[in-house]
């Protein structure tokens, strides 16, 4: 198994398992955390008949990873690119939304409605669901709904994973992060935190071992170059980071402190949360996990980002046996995730002789 396949596993296994170990402690504040679980907090998964469940952060990365590879499917069939990406992502989880209100289609575009895990109602941004019924999305220039909720933040980790089979520009990669995040929320600091995901996990999948703090600089400072004369959020942006990265380097606070100090409930807060999660762990991955999820915020989000950077960084490998054992959509995130490695298993005037292939991403599950 190649390190593109590893690193592609990692990412959306890893953001699964942050996604599941939160899920527990979600909405609660730290103090409760510690009355229920110990001083510590919880360090592990709280087990539901034997499983860990996942959240909307999960699926609906999974789903957007589905529409991707159907437009890259259609794209590379015809020789031509047949609908922006995001249009690809925007049905993808218009199919998702209805399946959290027992709603079923006419026609399933996506393989993954039909897996009961990847659509069970385990939203965790309600006001996600009522932006996905509009009857037009929102874009990065004509938002439809206001949020700061990091609802759809998750939703540009299969871009990244695909920075390579897009056939895209790096700013064209960001440009879609944020467009794929301004589909269901409009704030431009929500829509632009999307954008800022996605160039760093493209980064650490080009390069694993780029310095904490060089990775953010050179991040920040693509996207403020790209988005920063119309959207003065990017600054907030770096603001969050920074104090990330200054309370990593600080022996003295403890990390549910630096947790509290962060914040964790927005889109912003809950990637900066992430990265002190990852700077503090050491390369360990359980150890990044009970940071990302024990404070007041949104642990899930928290949680699944930071699974999903730390992903990339270390690999499937380095995800703990028994995190996965227990983790009920493995099997199905890793047919997904060597999918994505496979990216598309044709060319221009080539022929699909791949019936799996086709019943998943060519005739669109139906």
């Amino acid at each position: 198994m190649g390190k593109k396949q590893h690193d592609t596993r990692g990412v959306l296994l890893g953001l699964a398992v942050g996604d599941a170990m939160g899920h527990t402690v979600d909405g609660k504040a730290l103090q409760e955390i510690c009355e229920d679980y110990g001083p510590n907090g919880l360090l592990g998964y709280d087990l539901v008949n034997g499983y860990a469940d996942v959240t909307s952060y999960t699926q609906i990365a999974a789903f957007a990873a589905n529409a991707l590879l159907m437009g890259l499917t259609h794209s590379k069939l015809r020789g031509k690119q047949t609908a922006p990406f995001v249009r690809y992502i925007g049905v993808a989880l218009r199919e998702w939304s209805r399946s959290q209100h027992y709603c079923t289609p006419e026609r399933n575009y996506c393989w993954l409605s039909a897996v009961p895990e990847m659509k069970r109602r385990f939203c965790m941004d309600s006001r996600m669901l009522d932006a996905l019924s509009k009857d037009t999305l929102g874009s990065v220039d004509a938002p439809k709904t206001y949020s700061t909720h990091p609802g759809s933040l998750t939703a540009v980790v299969p871009i990244a994973l695909l920075w390579e089979d897009l056939g895209l520009t790096q700013e064209e990669l960001d440009r879609l992060g944020a467009e794929t995040v301004a589909l269901t929320h409009g704030d431009p600091e929500t829509f632009l935190t999307g954008a800022v995901l996605t160039h760093l996990l493209c980064s650490l999948l080009r390069d694993r071992t780029i310095p904490a703090e060089t990775l953010l600089r050179d991040t920040v400072d693509a996207i403020q170059l790209q988005f920063g004369r119309e959207y003065l959020q990017t600054t907030h942006i770096w603001e969050l980071l920074q104090l990330a990265l200054t309370l990593a380097a600080s022996s003295h606070i403890a990390p549910m402190n630096a947790m509290e100090q962060l914040g964790c409930r927005t889109a912003a807060e809950v990637l900066a949360g992430a990265f002190y999660a990852v700077a503090t762990c050491g390369g360990d991955f359980d150890a990044a996990m009970i940071t990302a999820v024990n404070h007041s915020g949104r642990s899930a989000a928290v949680g699944a980002v930071t699974g999903a950077i730390l992903g990339a960084i270390l690999g499937d490998e380095a995800l703990p046996d028994f995190y996965l054992d227990s983790l009920e959509p493995t099997a199905t995130l890793t047919e997904l995730a060597d999918d994505l490695t496979v990216g598309c298993p044709t060319t221009y005037g080539g022929s699909l002789f791949d019936d799996d292939w086709d019943r998943k991403y060519l005739r669109a599950g139906a």
